[in-house]
């Protein structure tokens, strides 16, 4: 009996732990389902976002042929931008807007972690671009610092991001530089409605810019910009592609091209420099506060507004100013430490070069060095080449040093691009770090990296300027741990003056936008913190003038990439690992600094639980 009894129970349990079982296994089918369904319906709207992601990049970059070309796609090598017309323009916010509302019929919170840090940038990005075409940017289509006809002279050297290869290539830039005209007839328009409305240049920057149409203006056709690449043909064409090209080269150039650069040139020098304004910053244009405002948050992707940033520029200036006065014993320097990169500048030793051709020499050893200590700070390194050229003569006088990012086929490798004037003024002092910001790991680790992603090509190509100059400013800081400045005083003296630099571009682009510094004010201001020439201090400051806000990027993208090192490496201690904070910092490409954050908070949360 007992023997039954207990089979009895056993059997009972049995019978009761199946019952259990097949209502666990029926609950678990439930929420295995639900999770399928979850995953399911996560993975249609990834889907949908990123074709629409596709298709927003597509549509943008019709309509910038020119951003296209410098990407490396070569579709649209043969058109130029029309967004200064107002029919294009609005096509082009209409795209903005319908985009922006299909983005938000996708539901963000049945995503992947990955797609929505797309939907995240994509709506940053419309919302960005959206504010800003609330304003008048199109009256202003020209200055010292960027103009489309100067950038077309780039690219007929052959050195630039126009692919100048192929019988056909030459065709396609041809009908290209056909276009020119139409864009000029368009520009000049623009800046009369300008003229009209108050909305234009200072005239220090008409003054500026006129030298490089000058130069775009020549009685003989063979002495034009747009005429090199015809002179330097590569070797393989036939003497009959030859002999077409440079007739239809010199056809279109004279019938067409020439006159119109002519008829603007007379333009810019007459007509809007009569019309162009005393004033230096945004804010005496119509609008200009709110106009300025809305730039300072594009450009740093941050709601800090202008007095904030001033004021953080002050304390930033300090802070770098009192590293002087240990330095300035090291090298034999006795004067008030604020003096230190005005006396600097004088001494002779630091400009050691006669050519150019040294110079990129020196560029080329300090790559050599960087390189052997990069393993120690990064886990992987860009595909893409990185090479080091001179800016061309037509643009020297007013370029500042800096890089293109190679084309995403591989047909193109990462340019620095140095500013080399007159060889035996170029200073030492400064090389390595310039190298570390344009070259690697500044800008070449961040773009080149980016085309490497398995990211939406928006994402890839697009981004914003507080993570791009602010990645490539907080590269610098790691000449430091590479040991580049060891034994070197004179380097990082250049450390500090260009880290100062982007403090001071701080306070003098609010103060010549938002607080009413004249011109002058700005460049007494550098002359006296940097220690810079008269010309030095003026190319910099006309370059804030002519680009509102863009300077303000460098410091605060930094200044958050420091902040987020420093509290990851506070949390975790012995845990904190460089190479992958790095890794994090770079793997989602550029994103607007409060994702960064969030991204980063997110790492050292799941590093402290592993």
């Amino acid at each position: 009996m007992l023997k039954l009894r207990l089979l009895s129970s056993v059997l009972i349990s049995v019978g009761v732990l199946s019952c259990v079982n097949a209502l666990a296994a029926n609950d678990k089918g439930n929420a295995t389902g639900k999770q399928a369904a979850v995953a399911q319906a996560g993975q249609q709207q990834g889907q949908q976002l990123n074709k629409l992601a596709d298709e927003y990049y597509e549509k943008q970059t019709a309509f910038d042929p020119i951003g296209a070309t410098y990407n490396g796609d070569t579709r649209y090598d043969d058109r130029l931008p029309m967004t200064l017309s107002a029919p294009v323009r609005a096509r082009q916010i209409a795209v903005l807007k319908d985009v922006s509302s299909r983005l938000a019929r996708i539901q963000r919170e049945q995503l992947s972690a990955s797609d929505a840090v797309t939907y995240d940038c994509l709506d940053y990005e419309l919302k960005a671009s959206l504010e800003m075409s609330k304003f008048d940017g199109h009256l202003l289509p020209v200055n010292q610092m960027d103009s489309l006809p100067v950038t077309l002279a780039h690219f007929a050297s052959g050195q630039s991001a126009q692919p100048l290869k192929t019988v056909k290539q030459y065709e396609i830039f041809l009908r290209r530089l056909a276009q020119l005209p139409v864009w000029i007839n368009q520009a000049t328009a623009n800046m009369r409605e300008g003229m009209k409305r108050g909305i234009v240049l200072p005239k220090a920057l008409v003054n500026s810019a006129l030298p490089q149409f000058a130069q775009l203006v020549t009685d003989k056709v063979e002495d034009h910009a747009y005429f090199a690449s015809v002179k330097n043909f590569p070797e393989g064409f036939s003497e009959a592609d030859k002999q077409r090209l440079s007739k239809e080269y010199k056809q279109v150039l004279t019938a067409k091209v020439l006159p119109a650069l002519r008829q603007f040139n007379q333009f810019l020098s007459q007509d809007y420099l009569a019309a162009s304004r005393s004033s230096s910053g945004f804010g005496a244009l119509p609008g200009g506060d709110a106009w300025y405002r809305a730039l300072v948050r594009d450009q740093t992707t941050t709601t800090l507004d202008p007095e904030t940033i001033h004021a953080i520029g002050l304390k930033e200036v300090a802070r770098i100013q009192s590293e002087f006065v240990a330095l300035g014993p090291k090298l034999s320097y006795s004067g008030d430490p604020v003096g230190l990169p005005a006396w600097i500048d004088t001494q002779n030793q630091y400009r050691p070069y006669k050519t150019e051709a040294e110079v990129l020499d020196g560029y080329r050893q300090i790559e050599k060095m960087v390189k052997a200590k990069l393993p120690e700070l990064f886990n992987k390194m860009p595909k893409a080449a990185l090479d080091i050229r001179a800016e061309p003569e037509i643009s020297r006088q007013t370029a500042s040093d800096h890089y293109t990012q190679p084309a995403f086929d591989g047909s193109r490798p990462g340019v620095f691009w140095a500013v080399i004037n007159n060889p035996a003024d170029y200073s030492t002092t400064g090389m390595k770090t310039l190298y570390l910001h344009e070259g690697q790991p500044g800008h070449h680790f961040h773009l080149a990296t980016s085309q490497e992603l398995d990211i939406p090509k928006f994402r890839k190509f697009g981004g914003n300027n507080a993570y791009t100059e602010g990645w490539a400013l907080y590269a610098e800081t790691l000449g430091k741990e590479m040991g580049l400045f060891e034994n070197d005083p004179s380097a990082y003296l250049g450390h500090l003056t260009d880290e100062l630099l982007r403090a001071t571009r701080l306070v003098v682009d609010t103060g010549l936008h938002s607080k009413g510094w004249t011109r002058e004010q700005a460049i007494q201001y550098q002359q006296a913190t940097l220690g810079y020439s008269e010309a030095a201090s003026r190319q910099a400051t006309e370059r804030y003038m002519a680009w509102p806000g863009q300077a303000l990027g460098y410091k605060i993208g930094s200044l958050k990439i420091v902040e987020l090192r420093q509290k990851a490496s506070a949390a975790l201690g012995k845990r904190f690992d460089l190479r992958q904070f790095h890794d994090v910092i770079l793997s989602d490409g550029t994103l607007p600094l409060a994702l960064l954050e969030a991204k980063v908070n997110k790492w050292i949360d799941s590093q402290k639980t592993n």
